[in-house]
């Protein structure tokens, strides 16, 4: 399983597969958690979000052209579940969430309420979001520093965060994410630009009312240049 690409492990659950499903939530969980807390800036929200957009995975998987790459498809779920979670004063029901689903994707399975005696035993989608993973807590390093990146990230309006952590966090090409956010490259350039402009100087803020030098940050240490690169 961890030698199939996460286009090989989305068709394997539309064919009834439920260790697919598994898998993708295992192999992305550390790195959407990341993302989704820089982006909301809030631990509970972005805990909401990733199980919003698994779930969107799970509804949308028999509609995923799976010629084209799955995770900047998954990481725009989570960016736009993200901002919905923000807008949101309430909590999403829970009865999708329970609801007993069939092996595949969302053509079979995430709705209703399972009232059948044969849906008793059946597995719901928590069920599948139960894997073996790290706390995400083990994946944050350097509490202080990584608490003046999330102020000046907090501080970035929406777009030109959400481009910036696609860019430093995701290490996405400017191809991909002209793709996923639906924008012009010429737009991905010039935003992105301004994005890491915009951080620099509001890190540098950071650090002078905290009493440090002025650093030159970056946003991540996923990234050892101010700009993705761009393979096609």
């Amino acid at each position: 399983m961890p030698t199939l690409t996460d286009e090989q492990l989305v068709q394997r659950y539309r064919s009834g597969d439920a260790s697919a499903f598994e898998e993708l939530v295992r192999r992305h969980h550390d790195d959407l958690i990341r993302f989704l807390v820089r982006l909301s800036g809030n631990r509970a929200v972005a805990e909401d979000a990733f199980q919003e957009t698994f779930l969107q995975v799970h509804l949308s998987a028999d509609t995923f052209d799976v010629t084209r790459r799955f995770k900047p498809w998954l990481f725009t779920i989570a960016a736009n579940k993200a901002r919905d979670a923000l807008r949101r004063s309430a909590r999403r029901r829970t009865l999708d969430l329970s609801a007993p689903i069939a092996g595949g994707g969302g053509g079979s399975g995430g709705g209703g309420n399972g009232g059948g005696g044969s849906d008793s035993g059946a597995r719901t989608y928590v069920d599948l979001m139960e894997v073996d993973v790290p706390s995400p807590d083990q994946a944050l390093s350097d509490e202080e520093r990584s608490q003046q990146v999330q102020r000046a990230v907090d501080e970035l309006p929406w777009s030109l965060r959400e481009i910036l952590l696609l860019a430093y966090f995701q290490r996405m090409s400017y191809n991909q994410i002209a793709d996923a956010l639906h924008i012009p490259l010429g737009t991905v350039k010039s935003r992105l630009h301004s994005a890491v402009a915009a951080f620099a100087k509001k890190f540098q803020s950071q650090q002078a009312a905290n009493g440090g030098g002025p650093e030159n940050p970056k946003p991540a240490s996923h990234s050892e240049s101010p700009a993705p690169p761009d393979p096609e």
